[in-house]
């Protein structure tokens, strides 16, 4: 009835405005076919950071099918190189000791992936930024553990943001 068709009509004109379904669009040259991944550089003091960001980006690419990710350096089209340039971790709730119950999680990262030969920036962000709450118990002593199973989920979806993002040029 006129439901269906009303939201057809705004379908097509999102559709028709340059908007289109994700996972759909590419924005890299036909040619680009197989990417680098570099290690991420850590420029913060949380250890292993970049190995979970890195690991993650990888297993996207992986999982999207649109680049391969190759192991040689040389064999590759692309090179994707970043770095982890913020850590952050504050607490935003306390018990009524003043004890800290929930925190915030944020990492801010650069990311740039460039064309192996000739040489050529082909996307990049520097200004990704993350966050994710979590809760601790008062008891807990496994801080840093819940800490690590935190950045390991915020490491999965900013894989997600940054690859559809360097695929879809958003």
């Amino acid at each position: 009835g006129a439901g269906l068709t009303l939201a057809l009509a705004c379908a097509s004109m999102l559709l028709g405005c340059g908007y289109s379904l994700a996972g759909k669009a590419n924005s890299l040259p036909p040619e680009v076919k197989t990417v680098f991944l570099l290690p991420l550089e850590n420029r913060t003091a949380r250890s292993q950071v970049e190995q979970f960001l890195g690991r993650a980006i990888a297993d996207e690419l992986v999982r999207r099918q649109r680049l391969t990710l190759v192991s040689d350096r040389t064999k590759a089209d692309s090179l994707l190189s970043g770095a982890i340039v913020g850590f952050n971790v504050v607490p935003v709730t306390f018990d009524d000791q003043g004890r800290a119950l929930r925190y915030e999680i944020t990492i801010l990262a650069e990311l740039a992936l460039k064309r192996r030969v000739p040489e050529g920036v082909l996307w990049s962000n520097d200004r990704y930024v993350f966050r994710d709450n979590y809760e601790i118990e008062v008891s807990e002593r496994d801080y840093f553990d819940r800490e690590t199973l935190v950045i390991r989920r915020v490491a999965e979806k900013f894989a997600e943001t940054a690859v559809t993002d360097l695929l879809e040029g958003f």
